[in-house]
């Protein structure tokens, strides 16, 4: 027998009918202009990088403490909840892995958008999840009266991905309202490059909706500390609802992996968490880098759809999208090409420097020329 022949027959029913999620290109080429996995475009806090360097010792030895209680605290006092009201785990990809498993297996499908993150529809094949594909509506927006419907769970990023157009705060409560039974999980990744400030939210606005933990006990919001704190390197992400939420994810955690949260990740979120005017900085940078290149690129003819998060999604009547995303790498530019039905002919560039977009719309600029 040819022991490196490949046997079908020892991969479970389950294995075989996954289709796994596909994460964005990470080159090993240098020199490249990467605009395509929405990192950060600044390095982490200073006084996180220093955390790092003094927490790497000896101590790496043992295992970090199970429960995060440093971070947790942290977080709480940060969002004015309590250390009950805090889920800590590696990255929210975890985090919503988690919550899909403590939630969602029921017995009537969940409900999330036909457009948004990919790794929704794997976590439901991975825990036998049935589920009902809810479509934007024609200005790829979520319209919340397409939810009024029975369901086991409701899911769903704000801003959405990859579209960056967010959901207002009222539309959230009424969905709340209107789905008492269900736990409704809102996918924060990007709402710290929304625009509005705490002083400034209203109903009409796009901002966090943390605060209605406290009053909805469905609602649990996930946060991860890859985007608007530079960590997508380090894996950090954490949850906030209800303490008997909480105690669900805790269940599947402990039962599942019991140290999470590594030593280093962990004071490198507290220093992160503690340093707000870098914080503040970096946001703000990107926000308006965000604003100046999408007035550049409207500028060029091209269609963006309004944005909340740090990226954007667009297209050109000239441009066939598949073959621009080839083009601009061609100059060593890369940005995310999605082959799925609605979004063909967009592409989605992540907001970068001012100096990383001005040479994506220097390219842009010569191709069109061309």
């Amino acid at each position: 027998m040819n022991k490196s022949t490949d046997n079908p027959s020892l991969w479970s029913p389950l294995l075989n009918g996954l289709d796994p999620y596909v994460p964005g290109e990470q080159p090993a080429t240098q020199g490249l202009v990467k605009l395509n996995t929405n990192e950060s475009p600044y390095p982490p806090s200073p006084a996180a990088l220093a955390a790092i360097t003094d927490a790497a010792g000896e101590s790496l030895r043992l295992y970090p403490d199970p429960e995060s209680s440093g971070l947790k605290a942290v977080i709480a006092d940060y969002f004015s909840v309590t250390s009950e009201n805090v889920f800590v785990g590696n990255g929210s990809d975890e985090v919503l892995a988690h919550a899909f498993n403590a939630f969602f297996r029921q017995d009537l499908p969940i409900l999330f958008p036909d457009l948004t993150y990919s790794f929704y529809p794997v976590y439901c094949q991975l825990y036998n999840i049935e589920y009902n594909l809810i479509p934007l509506n024609a200005q790829f927006e979520i319209d919340i009266a397409d939810y009024q419907q029975a369901n086991g769970g409701i899911i769903f990023p704000n801003p959405n991905a990859p579209t960056g157009i967010g959901l207002a705060r009222q539309a959230i409560i009424d969905l709340l309202e209107a789905n008492p039974n269900s736990v409704v999980i809102v996918d924060e990744a990007y709402i710290d490059f929304s625009q509005c400030s705490d002083a400034e939210t209203s109903a009409d606005s796009v901002a966090s909706v943390i605060d209605l933990t406290q009053q909805y006990n469905n609602l649990l919001v996930v946060h991860t500390l890859s985007k608007s704190r530079a960590f997508a390197g380090m894996r950090v992400g954490y949850a906030i609802g209800h303490p008997h939420l909480i105690k669900g994810l805790q269940r599947v955690k402990n039962s599942f992996n019991s140290y999470p949260v590594d030593r280093l990740a962990e004071v490198a979120a507290i220093a992160s968490f503690q340093d707000e005017p870098y914080f503040q900085s970096v946001k703000d940078k990107v926000i308006a880098n965000r604003q100046l290149l999408v007035e550049r690129l409207q500028s060029l003819n091209f269609d963006c759809l309004p944005s909340s998060a740090n990226f954007v999604l667009v297209r050109h009547d000239q441009l066939d999208a598949e073959k621009l995303a080839e083009q601009l790498r061609e100059h060593k530019i890369i940005v995310r090409y999605f082959a799925t039905p609605r979004i063909a002919q967009f592409i989605r560039i992540t907001v970068g420097t001012e100096e990383q977009n001005q040479l994506l719309l220097d390219v842009i600029s010569t191709l069109l020329e061309g």
